[in-house]
């Protein structure tokens, strides 16, 4: 006497089951996927992994967690620095994350989250080469850059074509090239000199000189872009919660500056 009851609460139960699947899936379904782009050769803040193949990073790290708070997926791709900001202008991307510096003229063409990391410029020479101290020194030198940065667009403006500034592709070339004696120094975002400096450049060479032209970095969103908000309020939870630390810590070793 108690099967037919029993057995229609079940169906009762798998019915409802059921039917929280499907929401599940189609809310899953519903998230949308952001087109994403970042310059693979900006260590520690985005690099290939030899071994997995993936990219990993600082950037890679802040990029992967607000998009789980702000609630969308993304698929990666990557570029030269200088083709993420016209990617954006076109709609080839709704995205971008490379220690992309916050400016003025940017900013007219794309929309920027708040900063998520304070940076600079510095100059990295030859080791013990005392012909260069400071930015002035530069003048008559062959400098390295970034094509695209604003390094470049700082040399210009600050030495004119008293230096001859040579652009380069990638952040390796223009390392290379110094190795290579093809450049005197190079001029370029502090954290990424002075990474290389303390790993690949060994005892080769040295960063020189105070940091110039305070530089805030921000993700970087399609203008008009309905997800700034939401990347805004996700740099901020992660930065009350502690996981925006973590993340600093992992990639620089050592805990962020306090605000």
């Amino acid at each position: 006497m108690y099967k037919k009851p029993f057995r229609t609460i079940s169906l009762a139960a798998c019915l409802a089951v059921s039917l929280g699947f499907a929401g599940t899936a189609g809310a899953q379904e519903d998230k949308p996927t952001l087109q994403a782009v970042t310059d693979p050769s900006f260590v520690p803040f985005e690099m290939m992994d030899q071994d997995s193949g993936e990219m990993v990073g600082f950037d890679m790290d802040i990029l992967a967690e607000v998009a789980k708070r702000a609630g969308f997926d993304y698929k990666l791709r990557t570029m030269d620095f200088n083709g993420i900001i016209p990617a954006l202008q076109t709609g080839n991307a709704d995205v971008a994350i490379a220690g992309i510096t916050i400016t003025e003229e940017r900013e007219q063409i794309v929309d920027f989250t708040d900063p998520y990391y304070d940076s600079g410029l510095r100059i990295l020479r030859n080791a013990g080469d005392e012909s260069i101290t400071e930015l002035s020194d530069l003048e008559g030198k062959k400098v390295g850059v970034k094509i695209g940065s604003t390094s470049y667009d700082f040399l210009k403006q600050e030495l004119s074509d008293s230096a001859d500034v040579t652009p380069y592709p990638g952040s390796s070339d223009m390392y290379m090239a110094l190795l290579g004696g093809n450049v005197d120094a190079v001029f370029y975002d502090a954290p990424n000199v002075a990474y290389f400096a303390r790993t690949k450049g060994g005892d080769k060479v040295e960063t020189v000189g105070p940091l110039y032209q305070g530089q805030q970095y921000g993700l970087a969103f399609v203008d008009g872009s309905e997800w700034v908000d939401d990347a805004n309020e996700a740099l901020a939870s992660m930065r009350e919660d502690g996981t925006y630390a973590e993340i600093y810590e992992k990639w620089f070793g050592e805990a962020p500056p306090t605000q």
